[in-house]
């Protein structure tokens, strides 16, 4: 099989969620566990960081990453989805799994495969951990795919598990409520095992401390001691922040080479775990010297894209994987708060999301370009456009994503910005 053909396979053979939504989600271990029973238990052969949540949690799995990575770990990287390359998802140090080892996963394991029938996500999980054990990582940092209980990562005992927060999102699996949620994000707390939860929330603070006590699981909420406040510098492209831990001065001038709305909470649950690390068993512990580095080289190290990246400038293009309620709430709040002459939105959904109630945190002013990502679960653009209409958003529907940023780009003035947003799908078209 050549590379492009173990693609085909895998994509054409196997559920794939990102494509078709919910039909490929498996609410059960069983396939993993198979799958990994098989590979002779790769997972257990290296040390691993779970990273679950709503939102953030791909932003603080890269963090913790490219920290572990400056401080001389090898360090493997397990995400989801990708933009444009398949191997974005199974990485060590920042290297994309080997097209060659992608292909002889498959075909030494066809037989198995075809036998168990995985989902696509669940033969991605077994890849990544056959990956990371073959390469001997230090440390694996393991971001959840949806939920965490029932999730196909959740057969591994980390050093730490992380919940990020609690917001709506995909209710059709996880559940209509916060605690319904936070119920299956808690899936992830193992027996023993230090849980760092991102931020205090009333629906779901009382879940998590209740799982922990079940668990004995040491739990931390990173917002009750640590601070990250934005200083003056900050740019489209990087923040700085000043750090407080107990209400008193802990770091002064913290590089993240990463911006965007969520990115202060994001550093602070960061900096939680990076603390509980320093008593982890690991060859070596990431020291201050080693956070700064990281943080500040987070791009180069970890391959870190599609959230708050800008991909053009006169006019400005910014593209932004903000999806859900928090998520856009938080985009369009700083996003109004930039300077810019007009705004363009290209903005299109998956046909699962209940887009009523995300359009409400759109702007009326701006002009939009509304269009269906390239994807079998994409929204019909010209159906967004009759829900946007409702919602007083005006603007039109356009054949492609390309097309759609095309005409946004040909009508923007230079002290313009055009912002793609709403579906990852509809971003990972653009990068």
């Amino acid at each position: 099989m050549t590379y492009r053909d173990t693609i085909d396979y895998l994509y054409r053979q196997l559920p794939m969620f990102q494509r078709v939504g919910p039909v490929a989600y498996k609410k059960d271990l069983t396939n993993t566990l198979a799958l990994c029973e098989h590979l002779g238990n790769p997972q257990n052969r290296f040390r691993t960081i779970h990273v679950g949540g709503t939102n953030g949690k791909g932003s603080v799995s890269h963090m913790l990453a490219a920290i572990c990575q400056a401080a001389g770990l090898k360090t493997g990287l397990y995400i989801s989805p990708h933009y444009k390359d398949f191997r974005e998802r199974i990485k060590v140090d920042g290297r994309y799994i080997p097209q060659r080892r992608v292909v002889e996963f498959v075909e030494n394991n066809l037989e198995q495969i075809e036998t168990i029938q995985p989902s696509f996500f669940e033969l991605c999980v077994a890849m990544a951990f056959d990956h990371f054990a073959r390469e001997k990582v230090d440390v694996a940092i393991v971001e959840v795919g949806l939920g965490g209980r029932l999730d196909s990562t959740n057969v591994i005992t980390p050093l730490l598990s992380v919940i990020t927060n609690i917001s709506y999102d995909h209710q059709n699996l996880l559940g209509d409520t916060l605690p319904e949620i936070a119920g299956e994000k808690a899936g992830i707390i193992k027996p023993g095992i230090p849980v760092v939860i991102g931020e205090t929330q009333p629906e779901s603070a009382p879940v998590f401390e209740q799982k922990a006590r079940e668990m004995g699981a040491p739990i931390v909420f990173a917002d009750r001691h640590f601070e990250a406040i934005e200083a003056d510098k900050n740019d489209w492209q990087s923040n700085h922040y000043r750090i407080f831990n107990n209400n008193k001065p802990y770091l002064d001038n913290l590089e993240v080479d990463a911006s965007g709305p969520f990115q202060a909470r994001n550093v602070a649950t960061v900096l939680q775990a990076w603390e509980l690390l320093q008593t982890a068993t690991l060859p070596r512990i990431p020291d201050v010297k080693a956070l700064r580095a990281g943080l500040s080289q987070l791009r180069t190290l970890t391959r870190f894209m599609g959230r708050w990246q800008i991909i053009g400038t006169q006019p400005t293009v910014l593209c932004d994987s903000a999806h859900n309620e928090a998520g856009l709430r938080m985009a369009f709040e700083r996003i109004l708060s930039m300077p810019f002459r007009k705004l363009h939105i290209v903005t299109g959904f998956v046909n699962d999301k209940e887009v009523g109630k995300v359009l409400g945190y759109f702007p009326q002013h701006a002009r939009y370009y509304f269009a269906k990502a390239d994807i079998p679960r994409g929204l019909e653009a010209t159906v967004l456009l009759e829900k946007a209409t409702g919602f007083g958003l005006n603007g039109r529907a356009y054949a492609s994503v390309h097309n759609a940023l095309k005409a946004a780009r040909r009508a923007a003035e230079p002290d313009d910005l055009v912002v793609v947003i709403g579906s990852i799908f509809v971003v990972a078209e653009v990068l």
